[in-house]
């Protein structure tokens, strides 16, 4: 059977050629595998769905001013936006309780805000400066706020999984009535540690949620043309665990799923696979544009799913907004809190080197040791670790 004949049986889009594996349309966006745990409590006010909505917005427009930056040099490393992914992220956050743990991969600005990370820390950190939520250390793809029981994005893709995995573990063992949240790309789950990890959590019955964010792509591959099994929902039937895909673009269709498989998760000790199918408007990262792998045509066919404009007509429709005039006061007040974060960022200091080591090594005779590494160091290690006291924190 050809891939087009393929494409005709089970209803998705695989032409072929190309490093994309053809168009992939918006088609996908439909609910796949039975609901199962206690019903969602969800239940917000109106004054909480404006509240979100503002959330929604406030990520979109975080995210381009940080494109901006970036190509400003202002900010350096890699860096990947989630313009497109705004639905999963608050809607999937909504439902974590105070002591739930959060974990997530590297395209994580979107999530650190949802989860109630303020923008001038986030800016800050992309910043490299000291006022950053992790200290300026972290920088775009390793946001994290122990406070707010997220406990940060990781680069190495599905290296955070097993992570997840042993914070719920530990969770069941201590008879926590907590859950974990594991955000993470489709790219993702045809790493080794990804199928270790949640056998072991189907084995054990951790109180865990995967979240997957299918963007469709992992940097310039489609999902079709990298996993024999593109529907990654389907995947957790090999290690005896639930699993929903719904529309990623559907803020409340997320919250709702996400809350019931966190509440059993919390209250059963069952782990869940949550796969939300949603698109990322720009590239895989500032430095990709996006369009040598998709076509303009997808795209826009994709924006026409814009999550945003989609959850403001509802909330018209339903009279919590009255006009559009007040959709528009929103994008200028969030637009006012990015710019207010993009001067915290600029005005905030940068680490003090001598902090350099700082968080390296936890042996109090920490800065003993880089003296003995002084001597003869080749690249200018003796004059940071003498001269500006490494280690002394």
């Amino acid at each position: 059977m050809t891939q087009a004949e393929q494409a005709s049986e089970d209803g998705q889009a695989r032409e072929p050629g190309g490093a994309a594996g053809g168009h992939i349309g918006p088609n996908l966006l439909e609910r796949a595998g039975s609901p199962v745990g206690p019903e969602s409590q969800i239940s917000l006010s109106a004054d909480r769905l404006r509240e979100l909505y503002e959330t929604m917005v406030l990520i979109r427009l975080f995210e381009e001013e940080t494109e901006r930056q970036y190509k400003k040099a202002q900010i350096g490393g890699y860096c990947h936006i989630s313009s497109g992914q705004e639905a999963v992220a608050v809607g999937a956050l909504e439902p974590l309780e105070h002591d739930d743990v959060l974990i997530t991969a590297y395209r994580c600005h979107h999530l650190a805000l949802a989860r109630g990370v303020s923008p001038e820390s986030v800016m800050a950190e992309l910043f490299g400066r000291a006022e950053g939520c992790a200290g300026g250390r972290g920088g775009s793809m390793h946001l994290a706020d122990p406070t707010r029981g997220y406990l940060g994005g990781w680069g190495i893709v599905a290296g955070h999984v097993p992570l997840a995995t042993g914070a719920a573990f530990t969770f069941a063992q201590t008879d926590e009535p907590h859950a974990v949240l594991c955000e993470l790309g489709e790219g993702a789950v045809n790493e080794g540690a990804w199928h270790e990890a949640l056998n072991l959590a189907g084995l054990y019955g951790l109180p865990v949620v995967y979240l997957v964010e299918n963007n469709m792509y992992g940097m310039g591959t489609s999902v079709h043309m990298a996993s024999a099994e593109p529907e990654v929902w389907k995947r957790a039937a090999g290690f005896d665990m639930h699993a929903e895909r719904v529309d990623g673009q559907d803020v409340e269709e997320v919250m709702e799923a996400s809350d019931r498989l966190l509440r059993r998760a919390r209250e059963e000790r069952r782990p869940a696979l949550l796969e939300c199918v949603t698109y990322r408007f720009r590239g895989h990262s500032v430095a990709d544009a996006g369009t040598s792998y998709r076509t303009e045509e997808e795209i826009e066919e994709w924006k026409g799913k814009d999550p945003i404009p989609r959850f403001g007509q509802t909330l018209l429709d339903r009279g919590i907004f009255e006009s559009d005039e007040e959709l528009d006061e929103v994008r200028e007040r969030m637009d006012a809190r990015v710019q207010e974060a993009v001067e915290f960022a600029e005005n905030a200091d940068l680490p003090e080197l001598d902090s350099l080591a700082r968080h390296v090594y936890g042996d109090e005779h920490a800065a003993e040791q880089f003296t003995r590494m002084a001597p003869g160091s080749p690249f200018g290690e003796r004059e940071l670790v003498l001269e500006k006291e490494l280690g002394n924190g």
